[in-house]
């Protein structure tokens, strides 16, 4: 459990809750903000051995760290590289929850590769364009072990193909994914000797102030509803800014257009329900 407290004269009145997050992420009026150590759920993590995984330090000055993870028994001499990354609106979410260390156990394999799902510093403590920053950040981490010679880490480099690496993320982490791909271009040269072959959105989180039909007619008591979409839009959008920033809203006149940009494949999957 952590606390950030804000600085309050005692004769004020004392702080109430203005926002809440599936029980793990509230916030009060004198912008103290608390988050629960534990995820919003309880699962079981299914670790039976078939899948090896370690943490690693990516972002020494946040304290960001990722999670890798590789089969046991390994098919062939080099593994693809698949980033995952984590949803929960930019505000909740890590890679240490169930639900994402089973979804990357599976993964790894059954798609016969190397698995890195990276944290991001998340908001209101850290809004937007720090999430987006973090998971540059965490791909440049990649190149570094691509390009080390001295010092290689074997875990990763003696199994790691570094020119078949595939970026997927879900709802927060689908964006991060989509800005991602417009940062690298084609062929990501910036990653050198790293090279993204593909993109997989999985329910991308993206916004707007103009309502979408899917938003005005959804159901309110959806698992993520329009009110909770709102609230976490309030609370990571950049502050004075709206829903039509670029990062949120790549459709409007103001966001870079992407018809004449040449970017690598990318593959969005959306739920037949789904609110955005």
């Amino acid at each position: 459990m952590s606390t950030t407290t804000a600085s309050a004269d005692s004769t004020t009145t004392p702080p109430y809750e203005v926002a809440e997050c599936r029980g793990v992420l509230r916030v009060y009026s004198d912008g103290s903000i608390w988050r629960s150590s534990k995820p919003s759920f309880n699962a079981p993590v299914d670790d039976d051995g078939s899948v090896l995984w370690k943490d690693a330090l990516f972002d020494p000055v946040h304290n960001l760290h990722l999670r890798l993870y590789k089969p046991a028994s390994v098919s062939s001499a080099k593994l693809p590289i698949f980033y995952y990354i984590h949803g929960g609106g930019f505000c909740i979410g890590s890679r240490a929850w169930p639900n994402c260390q089973n979804y990357c156990f599976k993964l790894s394999l059954e798609l016969q590769a190397v698995v890195i799902s990276p944290d991001y510093r998340l908001a209101p403590e850290n809004r937007l364009p720090a999430a987006i920053e973090d998971g540059f950040m965490a791909v440049k981490w990649l190149q570094a072990q691509a390009l080390q010679a001295e010092n290689p880490d074997p875990w990763l480099t003696d199994v790691a193909d570094f020119s078949k690496v595939f970026i997927s993320g879900d709802s927060a982490g689908g964006n991060i994914a989509h800005n991602l791909a417009v940062q690298l271009g084609a062929g990501s040269p910036d990653l050198a000797p790293v090279v993204v072959r593909g993109y997989v959105l999985l329910a991308p989180f993206f916004g707007g102030t103009e309502r979408t039909r899917s938003e005005a007619e959804g159901s309110k008591d959806a698992f993520l509803n329009l009110e909770l979409i709102d609230r976490f839009w309030r609370l990571s959008v950049p502050l004075g800014d709206t829903t039509d920033h670029p990062l949120i809203n790549p459709f409007r006149p103001n966001s870079q257009s992407l018809e004449h940009l040449n970017l690598d494949p990318i593959l969005v999957v959306v739920g037949g329900s789904r609110v955005c």
